[in-house]
């Protein structure tokens, strides 16, 4: 994501916490970074943990697998 992006989620934040707050469409900006911005951050993460490889203590090496989802 780019800096720019990022700078007008903080601004955006600051400026909810005072008393006039947010607009209707500031609202609507804001969810719109939020969601982008954790997309990316979920895809960066998943990168790393595709990268990653486990050595036994045999020496034999594998990668991560994926974990079953959580079922409520």
């Amino acid at each position: 994501m780019e800096q720019k992006k990022i700078d007008r989620i903080n601004e955006l934040a600051r400026k909810s916490k005072t008393p006039e707050g947010l607009t209707e469409a500031e609202l609507a900006e804001q969810k719109e970074l939020r969601a982008e911005y954790i997309a990316g951050f979920r895809a960066s993460l998943r990168s790393q943990l595709d990268g990653i490889v486990v050595q036994e203590a045999d020496g034999s090496r594998h990668k991560l697998n994926k974990k079953d989802p959580v079922k409520h």
